[in-house]
């Protein structure tokens, strides 16, 4: 049985994040790279964003008693090998979980352009995570 009022609570918390960096997307490369506090803020705001998906996908992953994960990438492989995710999406929901190693363990290596590249082509994926828990775990 899915915990409906943790999937609630987590769900609200990755679209505020989500919500966040809609805000900052249209930030330009030279600001990002001036502007530490920004950068920052960004890159946090990715990280807890990146956390709550995969919080989520554990949970779901335990709750609905899938295949155990090898690691943060293989939750979203799970999830999708169960139907939560789209396939054809996979390649993007493994990065998103490679991502969240990079800024714990390698976080100099997060670079402006990076952040860039996220904000501009990744937001969607975050997005798309929600609206599967919403739309499939009736979370609202």
């Amino acid at each position: 049985m899915v915990d409906q009022e943790l999937l609630t609570e987590k769900t609200k918390l990755l679209a505020e994040y989500i919500s966040d960096l809609e805000e900052k997307a249209g930030v330009k490369l030279d600001e990002l790279k001036e502007d530490k506090i920004l950068r920052r803020y960004i890159e946090r705001t990715l990280h807890l964003a990146v956390e709550a998906c995969l919080d989520i996908g554990n949970h779901l992953i335990a709750d609905l008693e899938l295949r155990e994960p090898q690691d943060y990438k293989d939750i979203m492989v799970v999830l999708a090998e169960a139907g939560y995710l789209p396939p054809d999406r996979l390649e993007n929901f493994k990065k998103m979980a490679q991502f969240r190693d990079v800024i714990v363990h390698d976080y100099a290596r997060v670079s402006p352009e990076i952040l860039i590249g996220i904000l501009r082509k990744n937001i969607e994926d975050l997005r798309l995570f929600a609206r599967m828990v919403r739309d499939r775990f009736c979370v609202e």
